[in-house]
């Protein structure tokens, strides 16, 4: 199974100068918990999360609309192909410690967004026969590597 069976297409996504209500409210119309960040060319250059903007909101206490989504976004996209077999979406997410990943065309540009949640779904669903602890197994290695704790992190 490849990516492109199971990813969001065509996800809205910001520009890194958008004041961060802008993040939120697209979060809330496409019941969504991340944005793609991306340049001009629609190439991402950082992802922001319901958690980002949460964390930014508590941490600095100001509105969103006051706040640039480049002083929030995580800068460290990681990235996929739609082409790319589901299982290394999977360990790029496990490595990066990430639960979604930018799907990108040839050219660079955003063309989808792939969640954790999408891969664990498609398992469900696979056509290859597996029991269901197999099943549960693969995903919950992968939220298992997602969750380790990461280096400390300076404070925002």
């Amino acid at each position: 199974m490849r990516v492109e069976e199971i990813m969001t297409r065509d996800p809205r996504c910001c520009a890194p100068q958008d004041d961060v209500s802008t993040a939120a409210r697209i979060m809330w119309e496409q019941d969504c918990g991340v944005v793609p960040v991306v340049d001009d060319e629609g190439a991402p250059v950082g992802m922001i999360t319901d958690r980002d903007i949460c964390m930014a909101a508590y941490t600095r206490g100001a509105k969103l609309s006051d706040m640039s989504i480049e002083t929030v976004m995580s800068r460290d996209v990681r990235t996929c192909r739609a082409s790319d077999p589901i299982g290394s979406a999977e360990r790029v997410m496990a490595n990066a410690q990430v639960r979604r990943l930018a799907v990108v065309d040839d050219r660079g540009r955003v063309i989808g967004v792939v969640s954790l949640g999408d891969l664990a779904r498609s398992r469900r669903r696979s056509p290859i026969r597996r029991t269901v602890e197999h099943l549960f197994a693969d995903v919950a290695r992968t939220l298992a590597a997602i969750s380790q704790p990461r280096a400390e992190r300076p404070a925002p």
